[in-house]
């Protein structure tokens, strides 16, 4: 009898500390089971050296223990390598030696006093392929990261050999926010920063919102000098666009609210012989939260032979 009662109350206890930690630190226990699920599925956490920083990223290899083609995937503002997390171990498994590195100043990579630029960041990425000694691979750029991975391919086009550029910022647009819905001070900003990013947003509750700002703030002066530097327009694509010469997907969330599918249209028609895939009623997200259709068009695109040029498809968010 004193036997059962003594383990209901580790029990309860448990089930306290469990309800005290996810309500307390709710992002916490959210990054936790993402990497968690990464590590089940053979995704490896690593460190490397490169241009003097050490630098985090994510690694995948096939399941069958070759070599694999390399795939670069680099992420977007305010993000890191994890939020590709829907993504790389099909990619591993379709063959692909993934790659996806925190660039600096996100994620666990080092965050030093710099200016955060486009141009710096493409420089961190040239100085990684060296550290892991990749001399071309398929790159993939989401958002901030696809204008890191066009200028990639405008400056260094050898180490490239095929582009995806999912919903990316790169070329001047009208923009219908501001510069501080990125790193937002209070719940409300939270909402409508994730009311920008998807079009279908799950209400998210006080507590978590709050956490969330809460991690926002303490990488905010990374974030502000990322967009000081690309509202400064000096590494805008617009008239370097007809330079990419390497095959190239564009891929666009048509409910995009952040970087609106013009954009996107805009990419198609100055970049050479590229493709434009659209996923219906998936917004800026689209790599995380349409990751089938996703899934679907890069792999088509990247095994393609002789690579695909030129054209138009559309996909169902559920396809």
């Amino acid at each position: 009898m004193r036997s059962g009662l003594r383990w209901a109350l580790v029990l309860v206890g448990l089930l306290a500390a469990i309800l005290i930690v996810t309500f307390c630190f709710p992002l916490w226990v959210q990054t936790q089971v993402v990497r968690t699920h990464l590590w089940r599925e053979g995704v490896k956490s690593e460190y490397v050296d490169a241009g003097g920083y050490r630098v985090h990223y994510l690694e995948a290899l096939p399941a069958n223990g070759a070599a694999g083609t390399p795939l670069l995937l680099i992420h977007g503002l305010g993000a890191k390598a994890e939020d590709w997390s829907a993504m790389i171990a099909p990619l591993a498994a379709q063959g692909f030696h993934v790659y996806a590195p925190d660039l600096l100043g996100y994620g666990r990579s080092p965050k030093p006093d710099v200016s955060y630029s486009i141009s710096l960041e493409e420089a961190s990425v040239v100085e990684f392929m060296k550290a892991v000694h990749v001399t071309q691979a398929d790159v993939g750029g989401w958002s901030m990261g696809g204008w890191i991975a066009m200028k990639l391919a405008a400056d260094h086009p050898a180490l490239i050999n095929r582009l995806i550029l999912y919903d990316s910022a790169g070329i001047y647009f009208p923009a219908t926010f501001a510069p501080d819905l990125f790193t937002p001070s209070d719940v409300a900003g939270v909402r409508k920063l994730v009311a920008t990013l998807t079009p279908n947003p799950v209400r998210m509750p006080d507590f978590a919102a709050r956490a969330m700002v809460r991690k926002l703030q303490a990488n905010a002066w990374v974030v502000r000098r990322s967009m000081a530097s690309m509202m400064s327009g000096v590494d805008l694509m617009d008239f370097r666009l007809h330079g990419i010469q390497v095959p190239t997907l564009i891929l666009w969330g048509s409910k995009d609210a952040l970087i609106p599918l013009p954009v996107g249209e805009t990419l198609h028609r100055d970049i050479p012989n590229s493709l434009l895939d659209v996923i219906e009623g998936c917004g800026h997200l689209a790599p995380a939260e349409c990751s089938k259709p996703v899934l679907e068009g890069t792999v088509s695109f990247l095994k393609a032979q002789p690579p695909m040029q030129g054209g138009e498809k559309e996909f169902a968010a559920g396809h």
